[in-house]
């Protein structure tokens, strides 16, 4: 298994895959980002299944994203000739006005010079390997079909030789030639004709939304890329927004931290939302939006941690017991049990979302309507009745339940900005009350989550140990940036939890252990910290190294090894590409983000 995740990723906000540098697609799921994988060598060295295009005598491959776009090309020098390959998953407006994006993948191989020889190994493998494929021959396709599991089939179209294909044996490109797999059959004829014309609007389509990305100067190709990145992981026919592309990519190298992240976390929201604003993306800010006004419950129903790409509330965990998983590390899952944790620091992230949306569309008042008055109204009461409790905070520890400062804090925030909500539709009737009910917490944090001996306020109640969440306090702005507790807070948390540049979540050893990697996510909290309290040259520093040690793409997972710079975790982490935007724009533009009343232009 390959190093450091050398992998770029291609979607079209229906599904998306990941393609090695050798031109192997390693991960792919069909029809949707959280179906069964049909290409799975990623969780299985052995038996997981690949579709790999290559040459039997290679002398280089180059491979790049081609600029602006979600669209990758490899291109081979071999001793035969020279050939190039663009793998995409197409994506444009059709002609009547809505996205076509559909669950199928294109490789369009272009020769170039000579007559290069390929061989193609196509091993599908689908329901997560259960067992490999049966093949049809058909006139104008190879049908897939599944020998295990839940019945299912694909299509593979392709100008190329179909036993040769299927046997692995060596053709010599006498032309372009293109494969599209895809789960439906298709009812057009496939010619190299409608290949070239699907590339062109796909292409087309992102240079044209890239263009539209409102980049810094000095970051804008990684920025670019990671705005490209969150659009990928977009769920088209909802609007959600999933955490990662894949499941069960390690923590921890050869250990059990392996999670399913093929879901979306409400919690993501505000952030998302205000991120996706002020690059220039709007619709993608309401099309997220919608997706979480519409997981609102009724008044007697609670909101959720989490949800499926179409808003399920049911998300059992299950080990799939045959598989080896990535460099050996089991189980490896699907379904994730953080569904029915108690996290109640979900009331304040929902109110933040809800008054960052209000921000962003100030001049729209039609926006807020008494739906939305009624959702801030049913979570200020749950908030209310809950706040005083413990959790399993955001980390999702799976052991005893604690007051976790972070959830204390977003409890705040929750009347904090359900205040400001008020003021702002002109409730004034709550604000005297919600007011009094946000001292009364913020009063309960700094005298319970303040540890004088530690000179910081730490992970939970009655604990020495700092928490990289609670930088945070920062962004919500819980205190000023001049106030010696946030100072010495941030101050104290890079002394217990950044080792070489990079920020650990916790160092506390819970119920897999003591943590081994950091996570990419709160090295930009300590970076956008650092820069807020005046130690500028440090969060420089810290931004420049992790800045290197995206992979080759310029794509981030969700943690790093701090001794090798490896990338472990779920590949790619939307939310590290978040957390890296928000770093860019302050670094370079010394946007606040704790200044949640500025003006969305």
């Amino acid at each position: 298994m390959e190093d450091n995740y050398y992998y770029g990723f291609i979607g079209n906000c229906t599904s998306g895959a990941l393609i090695n540098r050798d031109c192997s697609i390693d991960w792919f799921c069909l029809p949707y980002f959280d179906s069964p994988s049909l290409f799975g060598r990623l969780l299985d060295a052995e038996k997981g299944g690949y579709f790999q295009i290559t040459s039997p005598d290679i002398i280089e491959i180059k491979q790049e994203y081609l600029p602006y776009t979600a669209i990758i090309r490899t291109t081979f020098l071999t001793k035969s000739g020279t050939f190039m390959i663009d793998d995409y998953m197409p994506r444009f407006k059709s002609s009547i006005g809505e996205y076509y994006c559909p669950p199928e993948l294109q490789r369009n191989i272009r020769v170039s010079g000579g007559k290069p020889r390929i061989l193609v190994y196509l091993q599908p493998m689908p329901n997560y390997a259960l067992k490999e494929a049966r093949y049809e021959i058909h006139k104008e396709y190879i049908k897939i079909i599944s020998q295990a599991g839940e019945y299912d089939t694909f299509y593979l179209y392709t100008n190329l030789d179909f036993q040769k294909v299927i046997e692995g044996k060596p053709i010599e490109l006498e032309e372009n030639a293109f494969f599209l797999l895809s789960y439906h059959e298709q009812i057009d004829d496939i010619t190299n004709e409608k290949i070239y014309y699907d590339y062109q609007r796909t292409k087309t389509y992102w240079m044209e939304w890239s263009n539209r990305t409102k980049c810094p100067e000095k970051y804008k190709q990684q920025v670019t890329r990671s705005a490209i990145t969150l659009k990928m992981l977009t769920y088209q026919k909802s609007g959600a927004v999933l955490a990662a592309l894949t499941t069960s990519l390690p923590e921890i190298i050869g250990k059990d931290r392996n999670w399913d992240y093929r879901f979306c976390w409400i919690r993501d929201g505000a952030m998302m939302i205000d991120v996706y604003a002020r690059i220039g993306h709007r619709h993608s800010a309401t099309n997220f939006m919608n997706f979480i006004l519409n997981r609102m419950p009724r008044k007697h129903e609670s909101i959720r941690v989490m949800y499926g790409l179409n808003g399920e509330i049911e998300l059992e965990e299950k080990t799939l017991d045959h598989l080896a998983g990535y460099g050996n590390s089991y189980p490896v899952r699907i379904g994730n049990l953080a569904y029915i944790q108690t996290q109640i620091d979900i009331y304040g992230e929902l109110i933040e979302t809800l008054y960052t949306y209000f921000l962003v569309n100030k001049q729209d008042i039609h926006h807020l309507n008494e739906e939305i008055w009624t959702v801030v109204r049913s979570l200020v009461r749950d908030a209310d009745i809950h706040w005083r409790e413990k959790d399993s905070g955001i980390w999702e520890r799976r052991a005893d339940l604690e007051h976790y400062t972070h959830s204390k804090l977003m409890n705040w925030v929750a009347f904090d900005r359900a205040v400001k909500i008020a003021q702002f539709i002109g409730k004034n009737d709550y604000i005297e009350e919600w007011t009094a009910i946000a001292k009364e917490i913020k009063e309960d944090i700094l005298k319970n989550a303040w540890n004088d001996q530690v000179k910081a306020f730490t992970m939970y109640y009655g604990s020495n140990k700092c928490d990289a969440a609670n930088l945070l306090m920062l962004h919500y702005g819980f205190l000023e940036e001049k106030d010696p507790k946030i100072i010495s807070t941030v101050k104290e948390t890079y002394r217990q939890l950044v080792k070489e540049d990079y920020c650990y979540r916790y160092l506390e050893e819970d119920e897999f252990g003591k943590p081994e990697n950091t996570f990419i996510v709160c090295s930009f909290w300590m970076i956008n910290a650092l820069y807020l309290i005046g130690e500028k040259s440090k969060a420089h520093k810290m931004f420049q190294k992790i800045l290197k040690n995206s992979n080759h793409f310029g794509l981030y997972a969700e943690d790093i090894n701090p001794k090798t710079n490896r990338l472990t975790g779920n590949f790619p982490q939307g939310y590290s590409h978040l957390a890296f935007v928000q770093s860019a724009l302050l670094l370079e533009t010394d946007y606040n983000w704790s200044d949640a009343a500025v003006i969305i232009e």
